[in-house]
């Protein structure tokens, strides 16, 4: 039930994925799928037991060599998108690309910045990322005066700046790539990853529903096992209504990007009958500073509620753990600030009961080697939208990820495990930015070109 369209029952956090399924599962009206309850049923594959809150003993992950950067030169690239992506927040046909690379005194390292070209998906966007590590991020690093370590303080130095998130991540995915290349470790060796291969998943655009089915039809012939959809009002109950009869045995979720209201009569409709067309969850029904009424639709649906962006950083995590407000958080390095804010999130989840989603942004082969990375730790138990590189970009802008019986493996060589093609970044670069020590210091990068 959705607060304000019926009966709202009461239980204590997470106890509805306890209760015993329903028997037979129907969905409404006279769209019936198969016998008994179906294989994608929430309620069949999340036995999980949800503690109350509690803040985690984190593990931090493996020690590297402290380092000392000397350069950082940002890539500012435009790449087209194989097939354009519609969401509730617009249509996105071309990836600006931010690339960071910095030379250190144990090498050169690689990492990229998941911003988008417009501030929808959060207040950070491509140009304003771009700007702030060329004036502000980068300047920090340079102008430390020791050695600093990536796994523990050292990104403390970039703490002055508030927010960034995303433009924080490229830099220490950039700086722990030296790091690691220096040591022969992998990252998801680093993190603690306990995983060779990761379910893969597919995000398919919202659209009417001849549309919908046909795509789904497609990554469905392609391998894919878990299908994330995105909706928006108006496109969203008879378009999955569709596709679940089509794909009655489909791990399929749906994701809003924050697009309903629950003063909406229409909305809370809406929400009330995809809650019963046994989706394995909702990604970000309401707008992501609506705690409250992420708190309430938690407690009310038999559909799993999962949070995006309404975890940006890990006080916004405590602060949705401790108010009951979700069951399962997406957890995306970029959004996060990074891998080890990514795996910090990850260890609180676990602590707190909720469920795990390995989420992606539209990445090239290298942001993406990162989120496998973490994808690759244990207890991520709801479908991930992880996909193969090919399935945005081409042509790709590192080794691909590769689609095998629906996995992707998780890249193992030193390092994030995948490097630009330098030849593929000469050929799509917009502009690149130098910046050194000296510079730094007087406040102005060495040049761009």
């Amino acid at each position: 039930m959705v607060p304000g369209a019926g009966l709202e029952p009461a239980r204590p956090f997470g106890q509805r994925l306890l209760r015993p399924p329903r028997l037979p599962f129907r969905h409404p009206g006279n769209l019936s799928i198969g016998r008994g309850v179906p294989v994608h049923d929430a309620r069949r594959i999340l036995p999980r037991r949800f503690p109350q809150h509690r803040r985690a003993t984190e593990q931090p992950p493996g020690s590297v060599r402290r380092v000392r950067v000397f350069e950082v030169v940002v890539h500012r690239l435009r790449m087209d998108l194989v097939h354009e992506l519609a969401t509730s927040q617009g249509r996105h046909a071309r990836r600006p690309v931010v690339l960071v690379e910095v030379t250190t005194d144990r090498g050169s390292g690689w990492g990229e910045c998941a911003a988008l070209a417009e501030p929808t998906y959060t207040s950070e966007y491509a140009d304003g990322a771009e700007a702030v590590i060329i004036e502000h991020l980068a300047p920090r690093l340079l102008d430390a005066e020791d050695e600093w370590d990536g796994t523990t303080g050292g990104m403390g130095l970039l703490s002055g700046v508030r927010g960034h998130q995303m433009a924080k991540a490229a830099l220490e995915m950039a700086v722990l790539d030296a790091q690691l290349r220096s040591s022969d470790q992998s990252l998801a060796a680093f993190l603690g990853a306990t995983a060779d291969v990761v379910t893969a998943g597919a995000t398919v655009s919202s659209g009417p529903p001849g549309a919908v089915v046909a795509e789904v039809a497609e990554v469905v012939e392609a391998g894919f096992g878990r299908v994330k959809c995105k909706i928006t009002p108006g496109q969203d109950v008879d378009t999955i209504r569709e596709v679940r009869a089509s794909f009655p045995d489909l791990f399929l979720c749906v994701d809003a990007n924050g697009a309903y209201d629950l003063t909406s009569p229409t909305h809370r409709r809406a929400i009330s009958e995809l809650d019963d067309l046994g989706l394995v969850a909702i990604e970000q029904p309401l707008a992501p500073e609506d705690i409250a009424g992420h708190a309430a639709l938690t407690a009310s649906l038999a559909t799993p509620v999962v949070l995006d962006e309404s975890v940006c950083d890990l006080a916004q995590l405590d602060g949705v753990l401790a108010r009951r407000a979700c069951d399962g958080v997406s957890i995306k390095p970029a959004r996060l600030g990074g891998v080890l804010a990514a795996r910090r999130a990850h260890d609180r989840c676990l602590a707190a009961g909720v469920h795990l989603v390995a989420g992606g942004m539209l990445e090239t082969g290298l942001g993406r080697a990162a989120a496998l990375a973490v994808a690759a730790l244990p207890g991520f138990d709801l479908p991930g939208d992880l996909g193969p590189s090919n399935r945005y970009f081409e042509p790709e802008l590192t080794d691909p990820h590769l689609l095998v019986d629906g996995m992707l493996a998780v890249p193992d060589a030193a390092g994030v495990g995948r490097e630009p093609d330098r030849d593929l970044v000469d050929a799509l670069r917009v502009r690149t930015t130098w910046i050194e020590p000296s510079q730094s210091r007087s406040g102005e990068p060495s040049g761009a070109a």
